[in-house]
């Protein structure tokens, strides 16, 4: 039944989501999967992934691959008592999440069916808890009163009500099936069965608390092919998913001895009730005609094999990246952009900022802060041990002068396990360089505007445009010169070039250049008012030739990540290449928003992920961007 058909899967990389997508690949399915973790490694490359947090994700994303059945398993959980600190990542992965992901799919003629991977904490607890050890399981069917014990059954109780309000509106279309999942254990899991083998690995001793509660345990392997039964069938509303059979802790205990004979147990006192619970699976058989079948003693010593195997240096959740942006001033948009992208990928980390003014504005906006030196001050050595000290594995140069410092010493900074958002040497050399910059098109047949060191070389009968051989362009640029003020103007200048002034309309294009050195995308955007050199009020354009021409020159110079080029179209519609920075631009989050994904995009390199699977997506219509001031209040 599936077999061709279109797939998503929320929480896919997690401990039942990889049984699933593994499952639903062999049948056959077209799987399109997004969780926080990064992709498992065994996967093939036909099974679409996006790593990151699916609060990003967008409906323009969801509508491109246009998923017939969705299978809702992402999820945040804690142990049996929930902490304080949970309050707020309960909401983001759980509440909010749902409730996003169901906006951007709640519209679509496609989709089929909803299966959700709800739980049977949503069951009101006094039905299978007892101040003292119970002699059975209370087997917990569909009907029976509920009344969440914690955060998670609340919000999985919400998003049940939720898919039951969006089907009273739709009378055709998909339908939802809520799988209430008992106590679920596995591979690469953080279940108490899976911790407990951990520890026994190592030699440790076991802390047990309430050795005589009963639970219903269901391995991952039966919860995704109980999932996949449910989609399948004409299941509809509440249906449990469980094993029908409670288990003590005590038995747990017992099986693990005969892999362990000398497992050591530490019992102690507990003021939580005594559990016993246990999934009526009788709807779900008349459903499906299946029950699960694999029991703890099957399935344990598939768990101890993997866990042996595992690397002691591979960790089940991903650690967290920190970032660190060099001269920083005031360049507040862009590190607000880069927060959203760390955010987008579901990344923790901290960003931190560094600049030689102690006082710039920007450190406010930062979550550490560093006076940084000079760099021609500053050893590769030093850097590194500051980067170290602060398990910085990111580096994001915002400054021109800076660019040639961070590419020499790229490589060497990658041997520490430390990326860095610029170009190579020779790719930044021929960007900080206008006249080699231009030599270089020129030969390669580009259009880029003359370049010379001896006016003379110019034509006669028209303006100029001097400015610093290396550097900024618009530092000390002299514009619409004659002869003999270019030359007046040079006289001040380092190491002046000459242009001839060319009158047009001047546009930036800003664009995206991967690993694997190919263009990811590009947007194009003019200036509509500029106060003081800057841009105050830029808009978005369509110019598919000027984007693929800057594209072609960004690979053939070898240049990598977020590249901006300026160019002036003439009134003949003719492009004149003026200069390229090989960083991030000053009005550059305008092409963020226009789906130039460049912070994270790099951020995903960074982290071992090939960008094949992220496409980009621009909005159906242009985008303006208004730069304006704005207060910061800190308490």
């Amino acid at each position: 039944m599936l077999e061709n058909k279109k797939v998503f899967v929320s929480g896919g990389a997690g401990v039942i989501g990889t049984v699933l997508v593994n499952k639903l690949h062999q049948m056959g399915a077209r799987v399109f999967a997004g969780d926080l973790k990064s992709r498992p490694a065994a996967w093939p490359p036909e099974i679409m992934f996006r790593q990151g947090d699916l609060n990003f994700i967008t409906k323009q994303e969801l509508e491109r691959f246009a998923p017939e059945y969705f299978f809702h398993l992402a999820a945040a959980f804690e142990r049996t008592t929930e902490t304080f600190g949970f309050w707020e990542e309960a909401y983001r992965h759980n509440v909010r999440l749902s409730h996003h992901l169901m906006t951007c799919l709640k519209d679509s003629r496609v989709l089929k069916k909803i299966v959700f991977a709800s739980s049977y904490l949503i069951y009101n607890q006094e039905l299978y808890s007892y101040a003292e050890p119970a002699k059975k399981a209370r087997r917990l069917k569909e009907t029976d009163p509920i009344y969440p014990r914690n955060l998670v059954g609340a919000a999985k109780l919400l998003h049940e009500a939720e898919l039951h309000f969006l089907n009273s509106f739709r009378d055709t279309g998909f339908e939802t099936v809520s799988a209430r999942i008992f106590r679920g254990y596995g591979k690469n899991s953080r279940d108490v069965i899976s911790r407990w083998i951990r520890s026994l690995l190592k030699g440790e001793a076991l802390t047990v608390y309430n050795k005589e509660g009963m639970f219903d345990y269901i391995y991952a392997e039966d919860t995704a092919e109980g999932l996949i039964r449910l989609c399948t069938s004409p299941a509809a509303g509440v249906v449990n998913l469980g094993n029908d059979n409670a288990r003590t802790v005590a038995e747990v205990l017992e099986i693990l001895r005969r892999y362990f004979p000398d497992m050591k147990t530490e019992v102690r006192d507990s003021d939580l009730p005594f559990e016993a619970s246990q999934a009526n699976m009788d709807y779900f058989c008349q459903l499906t005609g299946w029950k699960p079948d694999k029991q703890l003693e099957d399935a344990v010593p598939e768990v101890i094999e993997h866990e042996s195997k595992r690397r002691e240096s591979e960790e089940l959740g991903k650690a967290d990246i920190n970032i660190l942006v060099t001269s920083v001033s005031s360049k507040v948009p862009l590190l607000k952009a880069l927060r959203s992208a760390s955010l987008k990928l579901g990344n923790r980390g901290k960003i931190f900022g560094a600049d030689i003014d102690a006082g710039c504005i920007a450190r406010y906006f930062c979550d550490g802060f560093w006076q940084m030196p000079r760099l021609f001050d500053l050893k590769i050595e030093e850097l590194i041990a500051y980067c170290t000290a602060k398990n910085i594995s990111c580096i994001i140069p915002t400054r021109d002068g800076e660019l040639r410092y961070f590419a020499e010493h790229r490589d060497k900074l990658l041997l520490k396990g430390i990326r860095v958002m610029t170009s190579g040497k020779d790719g930044v050399e021929i960007c900080l360089d206008k006249l080699k910059f231009a030599g270089e098109l020129q030969v390669r047949g580009y259009p880029v505007i003359t370049t010379e060191l001896d006016i003379e070389k110019l034509a006669d009968g028209t303006n100029y445009v001097v400015k610093e051989r290396h550097g900024a362009g618009s530092q000390s640029l002299g514009l619409n010169l004659t002869k003999q003020e270019a030359l007046n103007h040079a006289a001040g200048l380092k190491e002046p070039i000459f242009q001839p002034f060319i009158t047009g309309r001047e546009v930036s294009v800003d664009l995206y250049v991967d690993q694997r050195g190919k263009t990811k995308g590009s947007v194009v955007r003019a200036r509509k008012l500029v106060v003081n050199g800057e841009s105050q009020i830029s808009v978005t354009e369509r110019n598919e030739r000027l984007e693929q021409l800057c594209a072609d020159i960004s690979e053939k110079l070898g240049l990598y990540a977020h590249v901006v080029w300026q160019v002036i179209i003439d009134q003949a519609g003719k492009f004149h290449i003026v200069e390229c920075n090989s960083r991030f631009g000053g009005a550059s989050t305008l092409s963020l928003a226009s789906g130039l994904d460049s912070f994270y995009w790099f951020l995903l390199e960074a982290t071992g992920n090939d960008l094949t699977a992220y496409p980009m997506l621009p909005p159906a219509t242009g985008r303006t961007l208004v730069r304006y001031a704005e207060d910061l209040i800190i308490p």
